[in-house]
């Protein structure tokens, strides 16, 4: 039985490479000592098998097996397309 895998949500900042797209993901929190709410924002790559992905476009990446040295998501869906 598989265990349940993340899923993040996130805008492709890149498309340039094949088969692989960069997803930024952003999240806010509190700040441990001034209590402000602060956002932060990480990249992924992604692996993309069709090559779908635009840059803008809102998708939904979980994680998957190594496939390369940094690339350890998969696209799950594209959930918005960007406007072109």
């Amino acid at each position: 039985m598989k265990a349940q895998r993340r899923s993040l949500l996130g805008r492709v900042l890149s498309d340039k490479m094949d088969k692989t797209v960069i997803v930024k993901v952003e999240r806010t929190h509190n700040h441990p000592l001034y209590r402000k709410v602060v956002r932060t924002s990480k990249k992924y790559k992604a692996h993309d098998e069709n090559n779908a992905c635009r840059i803008g476009d809102l998708v939904m990446i979980s994680e998957a097996r190594p496939m390369s040295r940094e690339k350890r998501w998969v696209v799950e869906q594209i959930l918005e397309k960007a406007e072109q």
